[in-house]
């Protein structure tokens, strides 16, 4: 009478099938993830992380190099902006600003509003 024995192949486990009788005995190796002496099993995972951190890095430098041209666009605009204040006549700033109102009375109220939002929240840190 022959008795087989069998155990289950898990990956990194070994595996062997023998015969009681006859004392032959047959085995594989476990699977291609199997790890050597002295290997954690991080080493699939660390390399994944490291493949993703490169890849995200990049993305994050180039979306940091947007911004910086971005920024750089905007703030060239808000100078030419800056300087076409410091050269107006105040009464035509005042001019300006009173047609903007009467075209625009919502947006002028909203304005106004925020604006004195802020300058309510400024002078209250003040205390």
């Amino acid at each position: 009478m022959s008795q087989n024995r069998t155990s289950t192949d898990f990956p990194g486990t070994t595996s062997a099938t023998g015969d009681a009788n006859t004392g032959t005995q047959t085995g594989t190796s476990g699977s291609a993830n199997s790890f050597s002496s002295g290997q954690t099993g991080t080493g699939g995972a660390a390399g994944t992380a490291t493949a993703l951190a490169q890849e995200y890095g990049s993305k994050i430098t180039e979306a940091a190099s947007q911004a910086k041209d971005y920024v750089s666009d905007k703030m060239s605009v808000v100078g030419d902006k800056i300087k076409d204040l410091q050269n107006a006549d105040l009464s035509e700033l005042t001019e300006n600003a009173k047609d903007y109102a009467r075209q625009n009375p919502g947006q002028a109220i909203l304005i106004s509003a925020a604006a004195g939002l802020l300058v309510g929240l400024i002078l209250r840190g003040r205390r």
